[in-house]
């Protein structure tokens, strides 16, 4: 199982680094799903991991007062201001197959991170591309109430039913999507109008 996730690591990395290379100076500057982030500044935080040694994340968590998203947030905007595209698109190129792990979250919390940035991406800038019914199987195999309650996203009275393999989540009214789109559902993040139906899609989407 640990092979296939980091076989799957290695593949999303390397598929969101074919994307980034077709970008133009235009679309590395366009926004994402993730609120306040450019390319850029989306890109500078999936590589942070790769860069960044342990002293000098502990110098900047102090520097943030000890308040983690504070910490990711002026890391990620300082890097993506410091660093060129070419050397953003070479950061997670070049390490596909680095082996980091969140905290606690092992080789599977490495891919549901990669996966859900990646899609960050691709939501905004290609809404038809697709992640791997395999690789989303195993993030989406992974999700808990315990997991879901980490992001905040209220999803009350929803029930969660992908239309592109068998998995469901949560008790309400159906809402319906690809299972990327309902994975980006629980990171809180508004999809662009169209790829959610059910009576709870407004309620997630933007422009509706």
């Amino acid at each position: 199982m640990q092979t296939q996730v980091r076989t799957e690591i290695a593949a999303q990395r390397t598929e969101v680094a074919g994307l980034l290379a077709g970008l133009t100076p235009e679309q590395w500057d366009a926004g994402t799903l993730c609120a306040g982030w450019r390319v850029r500044e989306v890109v500078a935080h999936m590589t942070l991991p790769f860069r960044t040694s342990t002293l000098r994340f502990l110098l900047d968590f102090a520097r943030s007062g000890g308040n983690y998203d504070r910490m990711l947030d002026r890391a990620a905007r300082r890097d993506a201001a410091a660093m060129s595209s070419a050397q953003l698109l070479t950061a997670i190129r070049d390490n596909a197959e680095h082996p980091w792990s969140p905290p606690g979250g092992g080789a599977a919390g490495a891919l549901s991170h990669d996966v859900i940035h990646g899609l960050d991406l691709s939501l905004a800038l290609d809404p038809g591309r697709t992640v791997p019914i395999t690789r989303m199987a195993l993030v989406l195999g992974g999700m808990t109430p315990r997991s879901v309650g980490y992001f905040g996203t209220d999803l009350s009275g929803v029930r969660l039913v992908a239309t592109d393999q068998d998995w469901t989540f949560g008790e309400g009214a159906p809402l319906h999507g690809r299972g990327q789109d309902l994975l980006m559902v629980v990171c809180g993040r508004r999809l662009p109008a169209g790829l959610l139906t059910g009576d709870p899609a407004a309620r997630f989407s933007t422009g509706l």
